[in-house]
């Protein structure tokens, strides 16, 4: 970490979290903030991810960028592709605030937006402005008050999907009432056929990820993993945050929301290692929660993943830690003499 990104840090660490939020949004936009201008790279880093070349393995989680808005710096911060979103097919404006919470000595965050976002068209219109550059992906979701959650999902692909490299079914964030039953077998199939669909009818036809949620009991992972490689899905993110509260040592620790950061990695790790036995490595697995090194990153690819994603350690560590991570890769896989797909699903079974 650079000095000047450690100031910065300090600095928005003294504000309000959700001000600090939108103020590195802006200070990225306006070009505050120092970035390495292209993503750590090397023949030992490129991969392909369900059909996207990927300069390296390292993404950005969605939920940062909600509307797309500092997409040209986040190309440019080292990462090998980023998430934005999650969009629904009307503006929305979230939950009431306070409803993010940094919650310090134990590295991790607390949030509870619930879809706040500018609605799936602004976000189209900045998608398709974008530069050239790595993949970038929408995540989507449904409005709260919606009568057919299940075709909003369809209808976000409709507007926006043109303009995204892949998208990402976001059935699993705990701060949207009722969302998570969408993982039920009998609806996520009936949800995946209509985004399939409206999928299939755009020029481009991205490639259709679905994020999971940490809190499965084993019965409902295999019917979820059952559902994708039927669909089928072309990734499958492990995972979204957590309702959880184990071992916390923060005083916000009882807010309501999702928990992600430090607190999140095991047990998501554990959940993706899961996922890969149940299914045979047949389809890509991007892990997320908990990721704060290259060590922890190393351990999501050894348990299973192909790719990772980061977000809540960007909070406590600075947009440095992905060029960080992508490099601390490259160097371990040298030494070891080893490849990504070699690596991937390696060490599954210390994870079981």
């Amino acid at each position: 970490m650079t000095p000047i990104e450690r100031l910065g840090l300090a600095a928005l660490h003294r504000l309000d979290p959700e001000r600090a939020h939108d103020l590195s949004i802006l200070a990225l936009r306006l070009g505050l903030v120092p970035l390495p201008g292209r993503p750590v790279t090397s023949d030992r880093l490129r991969m392909q991810l369900a059909g996207l070349d990927l300069p390296n393995p390292v993404g950005l989680a969605a939920g940062y960028d909600k509307n797309a808005r500092a997409l040209p710096a986040l190309m440019r911060a080292g990462f090998g592709f980023v998430e934005v979103g999650a969009a629904t097919p009307r503006p929305q404006p979230g939950n009431p605030r306070p409803r993010l919470f940094r919650l310090t000595p134990d590295r991790a965050i607390i949030n509870r937006f619930g879809f706040n976002n500018e609605g799936a068209q602004a976000i189209a219109d900045r998608l398709a402005q974008r530069p050239p550059g790595i993949p970038v992906g929408l995540n989507i979701g449904a409005n709260k008050d919606s009568a057919d959650r299940s075709a909003d999902f369809a209808q976000v692909v409709r507007i926006a999907g043109a303009h995204a490299d892949f998208l990402t079914v976001n059935v699993s964030s705990p701060n949207t009432e009722k969302l998570r039953d969408l993982q039920g077998p009998q609806a996520l199939s009936a949800l995946l056929q209509g985004v399939l669909a409206a999928r299939d009818a755009l020029p481009n036809r991205p490639p259709v990820f679905i994020k999971i949620a940490p809190d499965l009991d084993d019965a409902a992972l295999a019917d979820i993993a059952a559902v994708a490689l039927a669909a089928p899905v072309d990734a499958i993110i492990a995972t979204n945050t957590t309702l959880l509260r184990d071992g916390l040592a923060s005083p916000q620790a009882g807010e309501t929301g999702g928990l992600s950061g430090a607190p999140l990695f095991d047990r998501a790790t554990r959940i993706l290692a899961r996922l890969y036995r149940e299914t045979q490595g047949r389809v890509p697995l991007i892990g997320v929660g908990g990721i704060g090194s290259a060590e922890q990153a190393w351990q999501k690819l050894r348990a299973g993943a192909s790719a990772v994603q980061i977000y809540s350690a960007l909070v406590y560590q600075g947009f440095s830690l992905a060029a960080r991570i992508a490099r601390d890769l490259d160097q371990r896989l040298a030494r070891e003499n080893l490849t990504l797909a070699e690596l991937t699903g390696s060490g599954n079974a210390d994870w079981l």
